[in-house]
């Protein structure tokens, strides 16, 4: 059975993370979406309320599991059986940040990372877009699986 982690904070989820996601259950039998937890980044929400948005969005999807993790993502891909990571690329920036961390885990743990492309559609969607747009009263409801009430 192949399982892949999605590691990110996704603070909040936003249809580019659903897209990738839902390619990457295309290719996994199963993946577990990593919900990190990084000391230097300030979030907007807390851990277990992304977790609750995650679980929202994939609840109607058995091969998808959320959690929780705060230590590296090789070792956590190591404690879940898992030897694929899934990184979604937006943009030719996004590979040259996200391909020296792909080596660094290859290096650390023999994990494989696997590179999905977002669609055109979703491709300029961060969720710093998100965050601002909440922030500011803007309608992020454009931005964010439908449904998905994060205020």
């Amino acid at each position: 059975m192949k399982t892949a982690i999605f590691p990110g904070s996704f603070d909040p989820i936003t249809l580019g993370h659903k897209d990738i996601i839902e390619k990457s259950l295309n290719i996994f039998d199963s993946v577990i979406i990593g919900i990190g937890q990084n000391s230097e980044k300030k979030y907007m929400f807390s851990a277990e309320r992304r977790k609750q948005f995650v679980e929202e969005t994939f609840k109607s999807i058995n091969n998808i599991e959320v959690k929780i993790y705060d230590e590296l993502t090789v070792d956590f891909c190591k404690k879940n059986n898992a030897d694929f990571i899934i990184r979604g690329l937006r943009n030719v920036s996004d590979f040259e940040f996200e391909k020296n961390i792909a080596l660094t885990n290859r290096k650390l743990g023999e994990i494989e990372t696997v590179f999905l492309l977002t669609s055109a559609k979703n491709s300029f969607i961060s969720s710093g877009i998100v965050r601002d747009l909440i922030k500011n009263n803007g309608d992020y409801s454009l931005f964010i699986p439908e449904g998905l009430n994060i205020k």
